[in-house]
């Protein structure tokens, strides 16, 4: 299938799930989604992860481990603002509460959801 509009693609996937908070797992997590947003890039979209926005506010904010309040207060609620801006939610990776909430709050905001990276069309041109 192939578009000739690009979309605002947010990549949702694990972050801290199946980790117990482990830098190196969770650090695989984001790898595993930025390669992804990659290669939706290299498609003709455009990719983003919340964590691109949260993890810089997180530390300004004053974080001090990952999952207390000043990272909970920051770091769904801001992939869920970015969803209003998507056209669509690609759910990628192993279970994750934080994930499915994204593609639950894109569906209720009537996005596109994609389970699958291969259902989603080539941009030409």
């Amino acid at each position: 299938m192939k578009t000739d509009k690009p979309l605002l693609i947010l990549v949702a996937g694990p972050y801290r799930s199946g980790t117990n908070d482990e830098p190196a797992k969770i650090a695989a997590n984001v790898h595993h989604m930025t390669t992804v947003a990659l290669e939706l890039y290299q498609s003709g979209h455009l990719p983003v992860l919340g964590e691109w926005f949260a993890l810089p506010l997180v530390e300004a904010a004053g974080s001090k481990q990952i999952g207390d309040e000043v990272f909970n207060t920051i770091f769904h609620p801001i992939a869920i603002r970015l969803i209003d801006k998507c056209d669509a939610v690609l759910r990628v990776g192993g279970p994750s509460a934080g994930a499915d909430e994204m593609v639950a709050v894109g569906k209720a905001k009537g996005k596109l959801i994609f389970y699958n990276q291969a259902d989603i069309p080539v941009v030409e041109g």
